[in-house]
């Protein structure tokens, strides 16, 4: 069975899934949509380039009207962030199935819909945090899950970046906290997603944020203190004002019996990888620290669900716990209190009354 696709949004991250597409032999790209005819020619032209043949791909102004074709399986949704949940909602009640870029939506309410809406219509809903599909970040889920750290107290993120006024005046949306979100939706969800997903449901959040930048709306810097339902703590700092150009990130776990620990720029170190009386863990680790290959294993688990009803490894419930986690810590920058988890609603457009 081949799994056609229709591509909404042709920016920067979409080159990511078109590369993709063009090497998975059960998928093809048969239509994109996008605001402007020449990032649509080149989207087709990559496309084709990779796939080594010239296969046609319908193009839409609107993407509606490629919602209408019958012929279409999914869709991919890689539009500005703002524009995530309504496209999404469009795609499913089209009955197609759905791979959703991050963040998901700007609001809890919209992606609870989602959620809903995707059981209702038996479709996949897939949210892009493709850092769980990594083999070095399967292996630390593993080892956490076979009891090899023992009882876990702490998990740390760090992200450094930077972004000059220069990125965000390329687009009148960025730094805006209605249709853009804000840098932690944006460049830490990520790393918030895998905290969340080594050492479990977050119960608190505390936290704080500051804009610097004159300009913009959203963040430059955050620090967040969590709790998690097994009484670990997590401890998030970010920020986007990092001089002269990116620093790169963290990512550490520490249990009674042992500590990991990745840094790099896309997390590809690994600084620490200890566990108590296991010597040959830490080569194993090394190995699979150089395996990438993230973005395949994600297409071919949304794939293979479509295909064989496999569970999806991030779908929309899984999707919305890094997105309700950085809400907390956005809310208690707003009330300067500590704010319980799950959340009753929140969107980043509440974050105006900062």
């Amino acid at each position: 069975m081949t799994i056609r696709f229709g591509l909404i949004g042709c920016g920067y991250i979409s080159k990511k899934h078109l590369f993709t597409l063009s090497g998975c032999p059960e998928a093809e790209l048969a239509a994109i949509s996008d605001v402007t005819e020449e990032r649509m020619a080149e989207a087709a032209d990559y496309y084709q380039s990779l796939r080594g043949l010239k296969p046609e791909v319908a193009r839409y102004r609107e993407y509606t009207d490629m919602l209408a074709d019958p012929s279409i399986d999914a869709v991919i949704v890689a539009a500005v962030s703002g524009l995530h949940a309504e496209m999404a909602k469009r795609s499913i009640l089209a009955e197609k199935h759905v791979i959703l870029e991050k963040p998901m939506t700007l609001s809890l309410e919209k992606a609870d819909e989602l959620i809903r809406l995707a059981k209702e219509k038996k479709r996949k809903l897939m949210v892009c945090h493709q850092m769980r599909h990594r083999p070095i970040m399967k292996k630390i889920k593993e080892t956490i899950e076979e009891g090899k750290l023992g009882k876990l107290y702490l998990g740390t993120a760090a992200l450094r970046l930077n972004r000059s006024p220069a990125y965000y005046a390329e687009a009148s949306w960025r730094g805006n906290w209605e249709k853009d979100g804000g840098m932690l939706i944006n460049q830490g969800i990520h790393l918030i997603d895998l905290l969340q997903w080594f050492l479990g449901d977050v119960t608190s959040a505390y936290g704080d944020i500051l804009t610097a930048s004159p300009g913009k709306e959203t963040e430059d810097v955050a620090a967040g203190i969590l709790t998690f339902a097994n009484q670990a703590k997590g401890v998030i700092e970010a920020n986007i004002i990092t001089q002269p150009n990116n620093l790169g990130s963290s990512l550490s776990i520490f249990g009674e019996n042992g500590s990991i620990s990745l840094e790099g720029p896309s997390l590809n170190r690994i600084s620490r990888w200890y566990i108590a009386g296991e010597e040959t863990d830490r080569e194993e680790a090394e190995k699979l620290n150089d395996l990438r290959g993230e973005q395949e294993a994600m297409y071919d688990n949304f794939i293979r669900s479509i295909c064989a009803d496999d569970p999806l490894l991030v779908d929309g419930s899984e999707g919305k716990k890094a997105l309700e986690t950085i809400f907390g810590i956005y809310q208690s920058a707003l009330t300067k209190e500590v704010v319980h988890l799950p959340l009753p609603s929140f969107q980043t457009a509440d974050m105006r009354k900062k």
